[in-house]
């Protein structure tokens, strides 16, 4: 009997509580230890996932969802910021961003539903992308909405200033006509006989 099933069977038809949560306690000790069987732990470590690369980034499983959110975001303007992004892709709600940009939220980290090591890959998965449309980065400051002083807003709890570039990195169409993604290397143009 597994150690999830006896933690059961104790609990709900012996009325044995208390020993259960021993047997459990020692389930949680012995997940550090080595197996004899294998020489790894007993318990399964994720792996970390490997650091986006320009080479690489196309493969993340974010990639498409943040292709999609720029080229929505790119029909109706030229300029590709990663809130609006972020609000494209579900992942921060429209009101958290006005109460953000209001003062009413310390830092944008806090409304934002994903974990933070998705953030920086999809962050720097936004940036990769970004050049290879040929939009130019433009840093912006984010001032607080409102009456009231004019304070800069938040990003991070901590402030990393690499972080707060990132989010503050806005992506700019420079071309005067609305924007059409940059044809393929290796493609022929239109035009040339």
């Amino acid at each position: 009997m597994t150690s999830t099933k006896r933690f059961f069977f104790l609990v709900f038809y012996e009325n044995q509580f208390p020993v259960a949560l021993r047997i459990m306690a020692q389930v949680e000790a012995m997940k550090g230890r080595p197996s004899r069987k294998s020489g790894q732990n007993a318990c399964t470590v994720a792996r970390p996932k490997p650091a986006v690369t320009i080479a690489s980034y196309r493969e993340d499983p974010l990639y498409p969802r943040i292709q999609r959110a720029v080229a929505a975001i790119l029909q109706h303007g030229k300029v590709v910021a990663p809130v609006d992004v972020l609000v494209r892709m579900e992942l921060l709600a429209p009101e958290r961003l006005e109460d953000w940009r209001r003062g009413r939220v310390p830092y944008l980290e806090r409304v934002i539903i994903c974990n933070l090591t998705k953030l920086s890959r999809l962050l720097r998965i936004l940036r990769f992308h970004a050049h290879d449309l040929n939009l130019v980065p433009s840093g912006t400051a984010y001032m607080r909405w409102g009456k009231g002083p004019k304070q800069r807003l938040q990003f991070t709890k901590t402030g990393d200033p690499k972080l707060v570039e990132a989010y503050a990195r806005h992506f700019v169409w420079p071309g005067k006509s609305p924007f059409h993604p940059p044809s393929p290397k290796g493609a022929p143009s239109d035009g040339s006989s």
